[in-house]
């Protein structure tokens, strides 16, 4: 008995180790085209089965993933910087400005414009920015 639970626990750590690496992968080329495919090989797992074990790890699959990573750099550049929405979008890995727009508003809950005419003002600590500013899906 003792074997199989010890087995199943570094299963289980050999798994979430792989996730964390593919999660990792993401958040540092958050702009770069990465699709199931490419982060499936970080892992060293097939497609389908990157999918859902990411979603059940993570909780979310890893397309919504990245697009909450490339959001949440997103909001950072138009709060700090005088760029343009649509400079930003390509910056942060969208092919598309309608696309960026759209993904922006469901994660946000309004639109990047919005956004930043509603952003807290500068000089504002920046915990209570990112509490304030944290995305809700």
């Amino acid at each position: 008995m003792a074997n199989a639970s010890d087995r199943a626990r570094r299963d289980t750590e050999d798994s979430n180790r792989r996730m964390l690496r593919a999660r990792d992968a993401m958040d540092r080329a958050y702009a770069q085209p990465l699709d199931v495919p490419a982060l499936a090989a970080i892992a060293h797992v097939s497609p389908a089965h990157f999918t859902r074990v990411f979603r059940a790890t993570f909780g979310e699959t890893p397309h919504r993933y990245l697009q909450r990573r490339r959001v949440e750099r997103a909001m950072f550049l138009l709060r700090e910087t005088g760029r343009s929405v649509t400079d930003i979008c390509f910056d942060v890995g969208f092919s598309s400005l309608g696309t960026f727009s759209r993904t922006f508003r469901d994660i946000v809950g309004e639109s990047p414009r919005a956004y930043r005419r509603s952003a807290p003002e500068a000089g504002v600590p920046t915990c209570f920015a990112m509490a304030w500013t944290r995305p809700r899906g």
